[in-house]
């Protein structure tokens, strides 16, 4: 399996996408042909994808280029630029890390890659000095850059690096941290780092506390399928570049994990306001739904099928024949759970403001799953999605009348100015009920239309909130992960925010929880 079948790489901004909807509540499929070539989605993959490179410059045919092969590949790309953005320049320059060698670092032998507690040091050695360039030039392509990777004294030779992300890549300029994708088994297809072929190091773009990510997905852990996150320190040609989030990848390893079976059908729903990914019934044609989706295994006409029977069922079936209708097709529950969890805990790039930013199982019986995937703007503070020093601005708050759902009561902001929630910008006082009438996204709109599956939506909102936001049983979490990282972030040069942003973060995060909870504690459903 080619490389971009195996990693998630850098999507276009939606704005550039030409068959994004200007509009989320835009009737009928997204319009024009889905963009061709292959992404790293998989085989037949249809959203905007990755430019493909390597087989016009690969030479020697074997299936990578090698740093002549990438310098003229570089050449011709500054030549034929696409449109599709390159990521900031500039900036104020960055003080380079300290020097750091393997056998200057703890190593771990037997605690695995995930565990909570330990801080591991990744090493990428790149062929060339001017890697952060490469990664540059070829992010959006399917060209990987070459390096060795090496973690608790072990080399791992031949691996594939490639820049990731959308607004934490091109909204980030060059020689401050970007999130990284490695491909421990580019080259070698049985290389792995304790059994995972695929990392990913994130940059906590708009999280200074770095702890949000961690945070979201353990608390999700505990109710759906959901990756593992930790910290890492990774250090790039012998520089400290500091702490990064190591989240896993969703794979088959990750499916095998939850479901003891690698077979299925894996979607990814990319993050593209207005792009279209809540569900929405788009008709038979498959390319319709490639536009939105980007599927992740075999590009099998069964499992486009699939898809929209379930959003037809979805969203044609009447509200007092669908639990039924869905039973043998979607695991409700878990849907309720996810739903539950991306609105209590406030995932601000979640499905119940942009329907994207998750994914998507078919299992070998026929049964639709969804599990979270993108968690940095989770658990916001102060204004929304800012969280403390460094984060953007607030958004300004909705008109009155608009600030939970369609046609609610206007809430007001507890003490403190939390902005009330709205799309992009939910806060403390996000109405659980968020989204009751909006057909972009039937999975809210649809089955929390049954009042049974309402009813049952409503406890997990409040069981979350009850177990997970009460500070007694968070803090100590929050301080324990905090106290981990505390030096590297003190020392790291290459970070988005300042460290006193990251100590911002402890009190944004113990807010967010309080507020939040005792919200919906006295939460009364309109």
């Amino acid at each position: 399996m080619k490389a971009y079948a195996r990693i998630a790489g850098a999507l276009a901004v939606a704005a550039l996408l030409p068959w994004a909807g200007s509009a989320q509540g835009q009737a009928g499929p997204p319009q024009g042909p889905p963009p061709q070539g292959p992404g790293r989605g998989g085989p037949g993959g249809g959203v905007q994808g990755d430019r493909p490179i390597v087989a016009q410059f690969d030479k020697n045919g074997d299936k990578r280029l090698n740093a002549d092969e990438r310098r003229e590949a570089r050449t011709w790309i500054e030549a034929n630029p696409t449109g599709r953005g390159r990521g900031r320049t500039g900036g104020t320059p960055k003080e380079p890390g300290v020097k750091l060698s393997p056998g200057e670092v703890k190593t771990y032998k037997a605690e695995p890659f995930y565990a909570p507690d330990v801080l591991r040091t990744l090493f990428l050695e790149f062929e060339n000095g001017d890697w952060e360039k490469e990664l540059t030039a070829f992010n959006n392509t399917d060209v990987e850059v070459p390096a060795t990777l090496t973690v608790d004294g072990r080399q791992y030779k031949d691996v594939g690096v490639h820049s990731r992300g959308m607004s934490s890549f091109f909204g980030v300029p060059e020689g401050s941290k970007r999130s990284l994708n490695v491909a421990v088994d580019w080259t070698h297809e049985n290389q792995a780092v304790q059994g995972y072929r695929t990392l990913n190091l994130l940059n906590s773009h708009v999280d200074p506390s770095f702890l949000r990510t961690v945070l979201y997905l353990q608390i999700a852990r505990e109710y759906v399928p959901a990756p593992k996150a930790n910290f890492v320190r990774v250090v790039l040609n012998q520089e400290n570049w500091g702490v990064y989030v190591n989240a896993q990848q969703y794979n088959k390893d990750f499916v095998n994990e939850w479901f003891k079976t690698t077979d299925g059908a894996r979607w990814k729903v990319p993050g593209s306001p207005g792009g279209r990914g809540g569900l929405e019934y788009l008709g038979e044609d498959p390319a319709a739904y490639k536009r939105v989706y980007e599927i992740k295994t075999k590009d099998d006409p069964k499992s486009w099928a699939a898809l929209a029977k379930l959003t037809k069922t979805l969203n044609e079936t009447p509200a007092e024949q669908l639990e039924k209708a869905l039973a043998p097709m979607l695991n409700v529950d878990g849907v309720l759970k996810w739903l539950a969890l991306d609105v209590t805990l406030v995932n601000n790039d979640g499905y119940w403001t942009r329907a994207s930013d998750y994914s998507i199982y078919l299992d070998p019986k026929g049964v639709f799953h969804i599990f979270p995937h993108d968690a940095n703007e989770t658990l916001p503070g102060r204004g929304g999605r800012g969280v403390g020093p460094g984060g953007p601005p607030p958004p300004p708050p909705p008109p009155p009348g608009m600030a939970g759902r369609p046609g609610g009561p206007p809430m007001q902001p507890p003490p403190g100015g939390v902005r009330i929630g709205g799309p992009g910008g939910g806060g403390p006082t996000l109405d659980p009920l968020v989204g009751l009438n909006d057909a972009t996204k039937p999975l809210r709109s649809k089955l929390l239309a049954v009042p049974a599956l309402r009813a049952r939506y409503m406890t997990y909102v409040r069981d979350i909130a009850n177990k997970w936001l009460d500070w007694n049983r968070l803090g100590p979490i929050v301080a324990r992960y905090q106290a981990l990282i505390d030096a590297d972030v003190k020392r790291d040069t290459r970070k988005l925010d300042t460290y006193e942003g990251f100590l911002a973060g402890t009190e944004s995060l113990k807010q967010f929880a309080d507020q939040r909870r005792e919200f919906i504690r006295n939460y009364k459903e309109q």
